[in-house]
């Protein structure tokens, strides 16, 4: 078991809960970072679930729980023959922080009547940068726990020259060697820096909205993260994300809606 496998694991309880606890290794300057979450929470509706794989997630982000114990409720909505449907709330000191929904299924390894490539291609990995390490004082921990290279114009809002389109993109792997799986995408799908801050936005923009669907099981090796948006208006911001694997398959899509950042 890795690191991450232990920080995201969900004890049963019962039929209808779990207990988890949050760890404090993924916070990103105060907030723990929503994608760890889903991905806590997935734990306890696969394990509850007749299927794998948690294929489509959709959650709403009404509070921002902290590291410690939490505890997942998960009602069973429907199971059919190919998939099953869950609704799962995240709770902590008794309060609902996460609410979601979840459709489960068994994915195989077959080959896609049609695929897309993606929209953008990225530089060798060699040609690519690190964001530098965070001083101790800011909180980000989520940071020790990956390992990410980034498309260079799209960090050049750490100069102070953002591109001034909302844009991320970067080369994705756990610090810990770990090939990838549903549960590590729930986390890669939410690592990238906010694309508003290529917009010229800065501060914590925190997600109210956050929609993925796994596509297929990744190959072992990086996967390439490319996030974009298409309206910064009125303080909100949208951010999808494809998520494609070493051999270039497309493993995941998200879509989020969050507020701009807030100094």
């Amino acid at each position: 078991m890795t690191k991450f496998d232990e920080a995201t694991q969900a004890i049963r309880v019962d039929e209808s809960t779990y207990d988890v606890c949050l760890d404090p290794g993924y916070v990103i300057g105060g907030p723990l970072n929503g994608g760890y979450l889903l991905a806590v929470i997935l734990r306890a509706v696969v394990d509850a679930s007749p299927f794998e794989h948690p294929v489509s997630t959709s959650a709403q982000f009404l509070k921002s729980p902290v590291p410690g114990p939490a505890r997942v409720r998960i009602e069973q909505l429907k199971a059919g023959r190919t998939a099953a449907f869950t609704r799962a709330t995240l709770v902590q000191d008794g309060v609902a922080q996460i609410e979601s929904l979840i459709t489960t299924a068994t994915l195989g390894d077959v080959e896609p009547m049609y695929t897309d490539k993606p929209g953008y291609v990225m530089p060798r990995p060699e040609d690519c940068a690190k964001l530098p390490d965070p001083r101790p004082e800011s909180n980000m921990t989520l940071n020790a726990q990956m390992e990410m290279l980034f498309d260079p114009p799209t960090i050049g809002w750490l100069t102070g020259e953002p591109s001034g389109r909302p844009e991320s993109r970067a080369y994705f792997r756990m610090a810990e060697p770990q090939d990838p799986d549903p549960y590590v995408l729930a986390l890669a799908v939410d690592s990238l820096p906010p694309v508003v801050f290529s917009a010229g936005a800065r501060g914590w923009a925190p997600t109210v909205d956050l929609t993925w669907h796994l596509r297929a099981l990744p190959a072992p090796g990086w996967l390439t993260l490319i996030g974009s948006g298409r309206l910064v208006s009125d303080g909100w911001f949208d951010e999808e994300v494809e998520a494609w694997d070493s051999q270039g398959r497309l493993v995941a899509q998200c879509r989020q809606l969050a507020r701009v950042g807030r100094r």
